[in-house]
């Protein structure tokens, strides 16, 4: 009987793993077969906050008034909407952006607001919440000009930091009419690093040698595994210093009375400081200003949902269910 046990056991694991083997091989097939191609598009996905707002107000109240009072309050309410309906009342569009080193969210960022300028109108608003410590500063300089995008079009636009908004980000954050901030936010960082090691040292010690070869004196200014010339660590500084004042000049353009040799010294503050050194306009967190906007205003959530390939899909589904599987094996405690 314990040998029979072992033996289905054993084919049974065998099993398991002839089909893992299958499920990586059609994914590898088809991971070369898609290589090359363009992502599968996505859509626009638009979420209405002022009905999200009153859900969550009337499930409250549901529960903190009396049945009468709340029956009442749900007539008034639908009265107050119905009149509501014939107001001409303003859109506000708001966004997310959440960027990284490599700025991998800008196209995202593109395509939102180009579904936005497609119906937005002078009298309506942008409100985009950045969350970035700042990258590339190729990147970044992209994803301000998609800002100022908004701007040209004679549309205010609202940024507002709850987290970060520092270097890059603030250089998005500066294209904006008004700067929100929350108190603890960590704004500015307006400055430009260029770090990398090098291992000519470690290469000349292991009898290693390194060539390179290029055309134009400064191609190359300097190398992780050469040896770096004086000339090269100049100009090189030249070039971030250069790039420092573009981005002065582009911050300087939207936010005149700034006092910009002040803040442009590397340094990061916390929203409180931002306010009395105008890198911000006022103090306050997005959902305080959302929430507020809701009542007087159409307030919509816009998103682009990039729609995942079916290798994407599958390694996806396959690290959720191999990642399940260990918590129920692993964990002494059950996940519920």
């Amino acid at each position: 009987m314990l040998e029979a046990l072992l033996q289905l056991g054993l084919f049974t694991a065998k099993a398991i793993i002839l089909a893992t083997l299958i499920l990586l091989l059609i994914a590898g097939i088809l991971a070369l077969l898609s290589k090359g191609n363009l992502k599968l598009a996505g859509k626009i996905q638009i979420k209405n906050l002022n009905k999200k707002y009153q859900e969550i107000r009337q499930t409250l109240l549901e529960e903190i008034l009396p049945k009468k009072e709340f029956k009442k309050y749900l007539k008034e309410q639908d009265q107050m909407e119905k009149k509501q309906k014939n107001l001409d009342k303003k859109n506000i569009y708001v966004l997310y952006f959440y960027g990284d080193a490599k700025g991998s969210t800008v196209p995202s960022l593109s395509k939102e607001i180009t579904a936005v300028l497609s119906v937005a109108k002078p009298k309506d608003e942008v409100v985009i919440c950045i969350e970035s410590g700042g990258g590339m500063a190729h990147a970044y300089g992209l994803a301000a000009a998609q800002l100022t995008r908004i701007r040209q079009q004679e549309i205010p636009l609202t940024v507002i930091v709850d987290k970060v908004a520092a270097s890059g980000g603030y250089l998005m954050a500066s294209v904006a009419n008004k700067i929100l901030a929350a108190p603890f936010a960590i704004i500015g960082s307006i400055g430009v690093i260029v770090q990398l090691p090098n291992f000519h040292r470690l290469l000349q010690d292991k009898h290693i040698d390194f060539e390179q070869i290029t055309a134009g004196n400064y191609k190359r200014t300097l190398t992780l595994f050469g040896h770096n010339t004086k000339e090269g660590r100049e100009k090189l500084q030249q070039e971030v210093e250069n790039i420092h004042q573009i981005f002065k000049n582009s911050i300087q353009q939207y936010r005149r009375h700034l006092d910009i040799a002040k803040v442009s010294t590397g340094e990061h503050w916390v929203g409180i400081q931002a306010l009395e050194l105008n890198l911000v306009d006022e103090l306050k967190t997005s959902d305080d200003y959302l929430l507020a906007c809701s009542k007087e205003a159409n307030v919509f959530k816009i998103t682009y949902q990039a729609k995942k390939s079916f290798v994407e899909k599958l390694f996806s589904n396959l690290g959720l269910y191999m990642k399940r599987n260990t918590l129920l094996e692993d964990s002494p405690i059950v996940p519920m």
